[in-house]
C-alpha cells in the first residue's frame, strides 16, 4: 500500500520538533499567545514554500527567456499601477 502525498496545508497534521532562539519563540508568544504557535508557523512555512516556488518559476522564465530589462520592469509598473506610480519616487 503506498502513503498518500499531501500538498501544502493538506492532510492531518503531524507533530515535529524543531529548534528556535528564545527570542524568537518570546516575540511569537507575545503575538499569539501559547495556542497559536502551529498555526502561525504552518502558515508561515505555507508562505516560504509559496516564495520558493515563485523564485523556481521566475528563475525557469529567466533562462528560458533571459532577464526582463528595467524598460520591461517599467511598463509593468506603469500597467499595474499607472504612471508615476509603482512605489518609485516620480522626479
Amino acid at each position: 500500500m503506498s502513503e498518500a502525498v499531501y500538498g501544502p496545508g493538506e492532510g492531518p497534521t503531524k507533530s515535529v520538533s524543531v529548534s528556535v532562539h528564545e527570542g524568537t519563540i518570546a516575540a511569537l508568544r507575545s503575538r499569539v499567545g501559547k495556542r497559536g504557535i502551529s498555526a502561525y508557523v504552518e502558515a508561515a512555512i505555507q508562505r516560504q514554500i509559496e516564495r520558493d516556488q515563485l523564485d523556481e518559476l521566475i528563475a525557469a522564465n529567466e533562462e528560458m527567456h533571459g532577464p526582463l530589462t528595467q524598460e520591461e520592469i517599467d511598463a509593468a509598473e506603469r500597467e499595474m499601477f499607472g504612471e508615476g506610480q509603482g512605489g518609485r519616487a516620480v522626479a
